[in-house]
């Protein structure tokens, strides 16, 4: 197998099912539901394929419903991590020697898996230990991740494939595309089980083995994708299962000599420390590790005055609002001119009105709960800071209780400061901060690029070309991924790739080649058919 050479299938994106009422789909998802929220269930540390019980743990609960515990999972220490690096070094030689073939055959056999019967397993699991409604679930958990086992295999084809000339006659050249030599540590967050399942995948289908440490907030769906991932057959070792604290785990990881690289999406902070602590053992790694991280976003709509009120009335209830604002592509900031404000706020505030928030197995919920305590009262301080301030009034939502379930208000703060405390930090929650202006175009497109260190996603919205054109001009590194007349969330794999940079990231691009090609150290290889006999060149002949 080897040796053959093989077109892969054009990667199509996955079908978003409705769920309506009535429907196949629906009924099956309600009965997955009952039956994991009916069951406690015990997860281990997985390494080698091994399960083990550390006996230190934490429980996995529902966010919109925290007394209720979902599953009991171990917590890696030093001694599983050491066993994590070793065994993942041992599987390493046999797997980066694996067909291309064979390797892609695991994965499409993990999206058909995904696609049948492990995308109710996966949805309803998003759902109850993430608390996602089901369309937010059936977007994430099933079709993006799906898609991103699809689309990776037809990338890698994309990245074989380039190859330097067979030129000049007698001469052979080739790039050989190895994994990287050591393992990758995945970091992955809690708020998309996609990111969750491709970070620690993209690596190993490039030929890496992995140590994954998900979120903790996160480790009941993560252990359902582990299953999956065995069951088509991903031989044992070349992902390994690490849950626990982040420097419990991450610290240990980041002292190996075999550390090649990191694949992480979370906070800005986290990935900071990290890249200093690579830093500071720069010396003692047998490669320098590939660092690829897509992190924080204060992501803006900017709206000219010739938008449609009630288009940009949508985009910023669906990009500020769904999964409770808990996207690092949520609408955080909105600008909109003086002359439409009216019109929009009308739109926006009776919009708002109609949102039902509550349990996730309530489909008529648009939102559910934020994931944690932590969460609930960092953005609860954000709300009190606004209540108490002169520049700020709110106009929707404010409200917000831990009784039962972490949940909040859809919050929106309208504030007469562009520089606002809301306006600048990352809240991570259904906040939106709206500033009115009254200024000419090109001065708030300059205000909206220096407001804010990150650069992850943007929309503008209107319908003169010229504006258009000028947020094309003045925003060009304000976001990695840019809107036009559309919310800034919702990146779809294959079409529009994913990543910022600034203090947002490495804008590696998840879900296209280019984030394939971190995960590969290139060999260049060539080869002369008939080598010179002599070492003289005909410069050195006489007349």
């Amino acid at each position: 197998m080897n040796n053959t050479i093989i077109n892969i299938p054009k990667a199509i994106n996955e079908p978003i099912k409705n769920y309506s009422p009535g429907s196949n789909e629906k009924i099956s998802l309600k009965l997955k539901l009952e039956e994991l929220a009916g069951n406690t269930m015990e997860i281990p540390v997985i390494i080698g394929g091994k399960e083990i019980f550390t006996g230190q743990t934490s429980n996995c609960v529902m966010p919109h419903d925290h007394a209720h515990v979902l599953g009991v999972y171990h917590k890696a220490g030093q001694a599983e991590i050491d066993l994590a690096i070793q065994t993942a070094m041992e599987a390493s030689k046999e797997w980066a020697s694996m067909s291309y073939i064979s390797r892609v055959s695991i994965f499409k056999k993990m999206a058909e898996l995904l696609a049948g019967p492990y995308r109710d397993i996966l949805n309803a699991a998003t759902m109850l230990g993430q608390s996602k409604s089901v369309f937010q679930a059936e977007i994430d958990s099933a079709c993006e991740l799906i898609d991103f086992f699809n689309f990776n295999a037809m990338f890698m084809q994309e990245v074989y494939q380039q190859q330097p000339p067979h030129s000049p006659q007698g001469i052979w050249n080739m790039v050989q595309y190895r994994p990287l030599e050591g393992f990758v540590f995945a970091v992955t967050p809690f708020n998309f089980t996609s990111i969750a399942g491709n970070l620690p995948t993209a690596p190993a289908l490039m030929g890496n083995v992995v140590l994954w440490k998900p979120a903790s907030s996160s480790v009941y769906s993560g252990y359902f994708l582990m299953k999956m991932f065995k069951e088509a057959g991903l031989p044992d070792g070349v992902i390994n299962f690490i849950p626990g604290p982040g420097g419990q785990v991450g610290n240990p990881v980041m002292e190996s000599e075999h550390l090649a690289g990191i694949h992480f999406t979370g906070s800005t902070a986290v990935f900071h420390q990290m890249w200093k602590k690579i830093g500071n053992n720069i010396a003692n790694y047998r490669t320098y590790p590939r660092i690829v991280g897509e992190t924080g976003g204060k992501d803006f709509i900017v709206a000219h005055e010739s938008a449609d009120p009630l288009a940009l009335t949508t985009a910023m209830v669906r990009g500020a609002f769904e999964y409770q604002g808990q996207k690092c592509s949520a609408a955080s900031r909105c600008y909109i001119p003086k002359s439409i404000w009216e019109e929009v706020k009308d739109h926006y505030t009776n919009m708002i009105e109609t949102i039902k928030m509550g349990d996730v197995q309530d489909f008529t919920c648009f939102m559910n709960a934020v994931i944690d305590e932590s969460a609930f009262d960092s953005i609860a301080s954000y709300i009190d800071y606004a209540k108490s301030s002169p520049e700020a009034e709110i106009i929707t939502g404010g409200n917000y209780d831990k009784s039962t379930g972490y949940f909040i208000e859809p919050t929106t703060i309208l504030t007469t400061n562009p520089h606002f405390k809301t306006m600048e930090e990352e809240i991570f929650g259904p906040v939106l901060t709206i500033y009115v202006y009254d200024t000419d175009w090109e001065s708030v497109l300059n205000l909206v690029d220096s407001t804010s260190p990150y650069s992850l996603t943007g929309a503008v919205f209107g319908k003169d070309r010229q504006a258009i054109n000028k947020a094309l001009e003045l925003l060009i590194h304000s976001a990695g991924n840019f809107y036009i007349n559309d919310k800034p969330t919702g990146a779809v794999v294959g079409q529009q790739p994913f990543g910022g940079s600034r203090a947002s990231g490495t804008n590696d691009k998840a879900g296209s080649p280019l984030n394939l090609l971190r995960w590969v150290s290139q060999r260049t290889i060539k080869e002369t058919f008939v080598p010179p006999l002599n070492y003289t060149y005909p410069f050195l002949e006489e007349k």
